[in-house]
Formats: structure tokens, C-alpha cells, sequence
């Protein structure tokens, strides 16, 4: 069974569609003690860092997250999702992310050429590690964003994205994967990175 993190801030409409697509059990609960007993968990996210954070906190749902993930069961986050599990975030200033992971969430410098937030499909390179198992470097995936991730420990990213700077776009460090992308919104890409942490956690 899989957790689906419900806090009023993350896409989850999409999620579970794509997860009932997939055939994969999910339950979409803001009860920390289901989340803490289920197999795996997503972590959905749109919009304010701060926000989101406080949400998190309000429903207990910021303890049962870390404690889920020093668990060893599979977590993913996608897009906020992905930032929350980090320090800090320049959209917030002052409010402390999830520090499950270390580094920081920055915001791009728009300009003529980059207008921010990014939205769209754009490619990742330097692909490696398990969600990426059968997808070739460069494939393109959708995002929507207006800040990304610095991470303090290069050897987790397992993508970059360029977008005026190169950025880390998804993370793995052991049983804990993220994706600044939304894959479920990702066509078949998406689909496939989806299939392979169902597939890792023993979901499908």
C-alpha cells in the first residue's frame, strides 16, 4: 500500500490517477500513523515552500515523514515535494525544510530568455540511477517551477536540467528518490519513472 501524503498542497488528483493507471494500491490520507504503517509514500507538492511547511507541521505529518523515511521503505517526493525534503528555501526565508537531505532550494534569475517559473517540458541529462532505469539521457519531462535545487551532496543527483543555470533535477539516496518534474503529468516518460519506484518499493 501506498501512502499518498494529503496536506491541501500537492497535485494529488493527478498522482492518483496515474498510480491507479499503474495498478498500484494507494490511499490518499493526512494521518500520520497510516503514513508511518504503509509500504511506501509519495510526497505531491505545489506552491509555497512556507506554506507547505506549515501544513506539514499542523498535521504532525513533518515527524511522520522523517520518520518514514529513516524507515529504509521507499519514499518519492515530486516537484515542492522534492524541496521539502532539503534544508532551506530562498522562497522562504527562515522556515526549515523537512532536512532530510542537505542543500538548498534557490530561485532562478529571470530575463529575456528565462521567464520564470519555468513551465513546460524540458530535457534531463546525465541520467543514472534506478527511476531513470530504461530512459535515455535527454529525454524531456514536465515542470513547473520557480526555484530549484542546490544539493549539498552531488554524488544523490542522479539528473540535471538546464534553464538558464544547470540545476539537480531528481535525487536518489538509498530508499529516498525525488523528482523536481512532475512525472505523473510526464507522458510515457513519466509513466516509466513512476513503474520503476513501483517496481523498487514492491508496489507492482
Amino acid at each position: 500500500m501506498i501512502a499518498v501524503v494529503d496536506y491541501d498542497a500537492g497535485n494529488v488528483k493527478s498522482v492518483e490517477k496515474a498510480l491507479d493507471k499503474l495498478g498500484a494500491k494507494h490511499v490518499l490520507t493526512s494521518d500520520p500513523e497510516i503514513i508511518k504503517n504503509s509500504d511506501s509514500c509519495i510526497l505531491p507538492g505545489v506552491g509555497n515552500f512556507g506554506d507547505c511547511m506549515d501544513k506539514l507541521r499542523s498535521r504532525g505529518l513533518d515527524s511522520a515523514i522523517r520518520e518514514f523515511a529513516a524507515s529504509g521503505k521507499c519514499f518519492l517526493g515530486i516537484c515542492v515535494g522534492l524541496q521539502l525534503l532539503f534544508d532551506e528555501s530562498e522562497e522562504s526565508p527562515g522556515v526549515h525544510g523537512l532536512g532530510i537531505l542537505k542543500g538548498k532550494v534557490k530561485k532562478f534569475e529571470s530575463s529575456e530568455e528565462i521567464k520564470v517559473p519555468q513551465i513546460g517540458w524540458n530535457d534531463v541529462t546525465s541520467v543514472k540511477g534506478r527511476l531513470f532505469e530504461g530512459i535515455a539521457d535527454g529525454t524531456f519531462f514536465y515542470f513547473v517551477h520557480s526555484y530549484y535545487l542546490d544539493a549539498e551532496d552531488k554524488n544523490i543527483v542522479t539528473s540535471k536540467t538546464s534553464y538558464g543555470i544547470d540545476y539537480d533535477s531528481s535525487v536518489e539516496s538509498g530508499n529516498v528518490f525525488a523528482t523536481q518534474f512532475h512525472p505523473e503529468k510526464s507522458s510515457d516518460a513519466g509513466m516509466k519513472v513512476l513503474t520503476n519506484f513501483l517496481k523498487i518499493a514492491g508496489e507492482i
